[in-house]
C-alpha cells in the first residue's frame, strides 16, 4: 500500500483537532514532492493552515459531542503520537525503544503499512506536542478499552531498552489520567509489565485481605474488561495484544487460585 492510500483510508477522526494538526506538520516533513494530483497535497496545504490556528479543527468541533468508533488507523496514529511523547520523556531517544515500536507496528500491520507508519513517526518525533491537547481529543473520540490497550502498548515501549525511568513512569502516569483512565486500572497495566509485591492482586485490582468470593468475582469484572472482543473494532491486527491482557488476567487469577488453594 501507498503512503498516499495508507493515509487516506485508514484515518477517520484523527484528522481533525490537535491530532490533525501533529499529522498535517508531519505530513509536510514526508511529502516533499507533492504534486497537485497527490491526495496528500491537501492534506499538506490543511498542515500549514494548523500550524497558524492548530487546536480549532471544525471537523474535530463538529466530532467532539458524539464519539464515533475508532477505527484502527485512528488508534494507530494516537499510538504514534503518544510513543513519541514518551520515547522522549527521559531526555533521548533509546534505539531499543524504536526498535520496539517498529516490530510492534510490523507484528499487528505488516511490513508496508509499518513503514509507512514510520514515515510519519519522523516527523511527529520532531514536534513539541502538547500531551494534554492529545489525550483530550483521544478520551473523546475513542472507547475506553481502546485506550486501555493505548496504554498496555505504552508501558511495553518504556520496558523495551530494560531500564524503566521514573521520567517515563511519570509520562505515561500522566497520559492515563488526562485519557480518563483510572488509577486502579493504570496499576492493572502496569502489574502486567513491572514485577512488584502481590503482582496477580494489582492486575485483579484488588487487595491481597479480601475473601476468595471477592477474587472471583474480581477475575469476571476483569475478564470481561480486557475480553479481545472488546476491540474486535480494531481489526485481526489487535487481536494479539488484546489476547495478551486478557491471558495475563487469567494468569493472575490462576496464581492466586494455586495460592489460596480453591477451585
Amino acid at each position: 500500500m501507498s503512503f498516499a492510500k495508507w493515509i487516506g483510508a485508514a484515518i477517520g477522526w484523527s484528522f481533525g483537532g490537535p491530532i490533525g494538526a501533529i499529522i498535517g506538520m508531519a505530513l509536510g516533513s514526508v511529502v516533499d514532492n507533492a504534486t497537485d494530483s497527490s491526495p496528500l497535497l491537501g492534506e499538506r496545504q490543511a498542515g500549514k493552515k494548523r500550524r497558524r490556528d492548530p487546536y480549532k479543527q471544525p471537523t474535530y468541533q463538529r466530532q467532539r459531542q458524539q464519539r464515533t468508533q475508532t477505527r484502527s488507523g485512528d488508534f494507530e496514529v494516537s499510538l504514534l503520537i503518544l510513543a513519541s511523547v514518551v520515547i522522549k520523556a527521559d531526555g533521548k531517544q533509546d534505539q531499543r525503544e524504536l526498535d520496539f515500536v517498529r516490530q510492534q507496528f510490523t507484528n499487528m500491520y505488516g511490513k508496508d503499512r509499518a513503514n509507512n507508519a514510520f514515515r510519519l513517526f519522523k516527523g511527529i518525533t520532531k514536534q513539541n506536542i502538547s500531551t494534554r491537547q492529545v489525550c483530550m481529543q483521544i478520551k473523546q473520540m475513542m472507547d475506553h478499552a481502546s485506550r486501555l490497550q493505548l496504554l498496555h502498548f505504552l508501558f511495553g515501549i518504556a520496558k523495551a531498552d530494560g531500564l524503566v525511568t521514573q521520567d517515563e513512569i511519570k509520562q505515561i502516569y500522566t497520559i492515563a489520567g488526562y485519557l480518563g483512565i483510572s488509577s486502579r486500572d493504570y496499576e492493572s497495566i502496569k502489574a502486567m509489565f513491572y514485577n512488584s509485591t502481590n503482582n496477580a492482586y494489582k492486575i485483579l485490582e484488588i487487595d491481597k485481605t479480601v475473601p476468595d468470593d471477592e477474587v472471583k468475582r474480581a477475575y469476571r469484572k476483569m475478564a470481561k474488561k480486557y475480553h479481545p472482543d472488546r476491540l474486535s473494532h480494531l481489526g485481526e491486527e489487535h487481536k494479539e495484544g488484546a489476547e495478551e491482557k486478557f491471558r495475563q488476567v487469567q494468569e493472575a487469577y490462576d496464581h492466586i487460585q494455586k495460592e489460596r488453594g480453591f477451585k
